[in-house]
């Protein structure tokens, strides 16, 4: 399975599903399942990586972005 940190920066994909912890607070802030989530900004050491998604920008730890599950990329 594919999560948000594996997103090179440039990159989007589909959210799938979250895994259980900050789950409602993601959803809270736009990562529903079928969302676009697009990788706008990485922070040096890649602890810290900003996404955009429902046309806002929202900064995750590398942990809370673990926790968002994309779609299987078909095309590859």
């Amino acid at each position: 399975m594919r999560d948000l940190t594996s997103l090179p920066t440039g990159q989007s994909g589909r959210v799938l599903c979250l895994r259980a912890g900050m789950g409602r607070r993601l959803m809270d802030l736009g990562f529903t399942p079928g969302a676009l989530a697009a990788c706008v900004l990485a922070a040096p050491g890649d602890e810290m990586r900003a996404y955009r998604v429902r046309g806002a920008v929202i900064a995750l730890r590398r942990r809370e972005a673990q926790t968002v599950i994309l779609e299987e990329d078909n095309h590859e």
